[in-house]
């Protein structure tokens, strides 16, 4: 059997251009722009109206309190640090490992990364309370002798998160050169072709410009992979080092990291199958590369399934009361709801993927898509706003709410991102065209030859009959 074409209807290099071009150089559909017009809205009433509240006012507009001392925004900044962890994962770990479906998928889950990351790095900036002071967070010397704790978790996040941005970013860039190019020469003379001239960098696509790009490319793309692992277990390192009952424990790095991946999946295939359909990339984003994202999401949800009765285990089996106490009071405290949503929408929404035609059911995709983001988000909220109110001293025993700047700032870095995401889709390729060229069965130096030779002991197998096109 033929290997699956990762490009339906055998189309031409000039189609896959003429496509991917076509979305920065026509008009956007009346859709994009009913999408991008409440988002922009949301994201400057959310974000810029609720930041400069807080700032003109207080950090004390948050609804942390002296026992929950973190709530809605550690919650957010994990969450979206969560989101932007498929990009690199997908764009570096399944570059080295050569899986070629990757390229139809890998530039708007790079551009995810870093939207996803500028989401998250505004809660810790202004969770300090003195955003002008934030710059003591870097390692640089100062008249007031005032250096960091290098002990702590906390400052490895600064490192670690402002790392990954800078690499990803790169990454993201490095890639993009190529096509940049491409528009560059397609442009008409004046600013857009003298913008895109710039970023390109001078490409001109000869084989000495080819052979440094490819190596630069898989160094980062090797550089990227360790940071895959190491960013979200460093986050894991904020809960763990603690002495919290039920954050102490050593399973947290594999079990956030695991989480992140489920949850990036999740959130590439939420924005991807609207683009797919809004632009018509069916033949180039087909139903291989969303039922091998939905076997990923299956796989990672077991996993994260398998880290939460983990938890319920090492908390009864281990004997310490406390431990106990804090699980106890996931299950049946005044949060219970919130336990039941993360294992609903984490553990028991993705096995539909057992199922074939669930993964070949954009509608089903979609709605377990969803539910997987939302019940990362309340993973999240599990873990920090059932622990902290309850702890040591019933005395101190409280119910945290979120003010309403909580909830009109989060709402606003999801504007931001849809935001960010529209605009890259408007200005940027969001398909990576010189890759995708290169999984064409006419990319195959010897194909011609194959061409020549009738090889009558293979049966050629078209998948996905539906995709195809008369």
């Amino acid at each position: 059997m033929e290997r699956e074409q990762l490009v339906l209807n055998n189309r031409s290099y000039n189609w896959i251009t003429e496509r991917i071009c076509g979305i920065l150089e026509n008009k956007q559909p009346a859709i994009w722009w009913m999408l991008f017009i409440p988002s922009v809205l949301i994201a400057i009433i959310g974000v810029g109206g609720g930041l400069f509240y807080l700032v003109s006012t207080g950090v004390g507009v948050w609804g942390n309190n002296n026992r929950a001392m973190w709530g809605w925004p550690i919650v957010n900044f994990v969450f979206w640090i969560g989101i932007g962890h498929a990009g690199t994962l997908i764009s570096a770990i399944l570059f080295l490992t050569r899986q070629n479906w990757r390229t139809s998928i890998n530039r708007a889950a790079e551009a995810m990364t870093i939207f996803a990351v500028c989401c998250a790095g505004i809660y810790p900036m202004f969770h300090v309370g003195r955003l002008w002071m934030v710059w003591f967070l870097a390692p640089i010397p100062n008249a007031n002798a005032i250096w960091q704790n290098f002990k702590s978790p906390l400052l490895w996040d600064v490192f670690a998160v402002s790392t990954y941005f800078t690499i990803s970013l790169i990454f993201w860039y490095l890639g993009m050169v190529p096509d940049l190019a491409t528009i560059r020469d397609r442009a008409k003379p004046g600013l857009r072709k003298l913008l895109y001239g710039i970023f390109s960098l001078g490409w001109r696509g000869g084989n000495r410009q080819w052979s440094h790009y490819e190596v630069a490319y898989l160094l980062l793309a090797a550089l990227s992979t360790p940071l895959v692992l190491s960013v979200h277990s460093i986050v894991s390192f904020d809960f763990a080092t603690s002495v919290v009952p039920g954050w102490h424990t050593t399973i947290f790095p594999p079990y956030f990291v695991a989480g992140a991946v489920f949850g990036g999946f999740a959130m590439v295939l939420t924005i991807m199958i609207p683009a797919r359909y809004i632009y018509g990339l069916h033949d180039m984003i087909t139903m291989k590369h969303i039922e091998n994202m939905s076997k990923i999401i299956l796989l990672t949800g077991t996993i994260v399934g398998y880290a939460y009765l983990m938890e319920l285990f090492v908390a009864f089996y281990s004997g310490a009361k406390y431990e106990g106490a804090a699980f106890y009071f996931r299950l049946a405290g005044p949060y219970w709801w919130s336990y039941i949503a993360m294992m609903g929408c984490n553990v028991i929404a993705p096995q539909l993927f057992w199922f074939k035609f669930c993964r070949e059911n954009l509608w089903v995709v979609m709605g377990v898509c969803m539910a997987v983001n939302a019940g990362m988000w309340f993973e999240r909220f599990v873990i920090i706003v059932t622990t902290l109110p309850r702890m040591w001293l019933p005395g101190d025993w409280k119910y945290y709410n979120p003010s309403w700047v909580d909830i009109m700032t989060y709402v606003g870095t999801i504007g931001m991102f849809l935001t960010l995401f529209l605009l890259f889709l408007k200005f940027l390729p969001c398909i990576n065209i010189a890759e995708v060229k290169w999984t064409l069965p006419k990319s195959d130096p010897h194909f011609d030859d194959k061409e020549a030779i009738d090889d009558q002991g293979t049966e050629a197998v078209a998948p996905y009959q539906h995709e195809l096109q008369n």
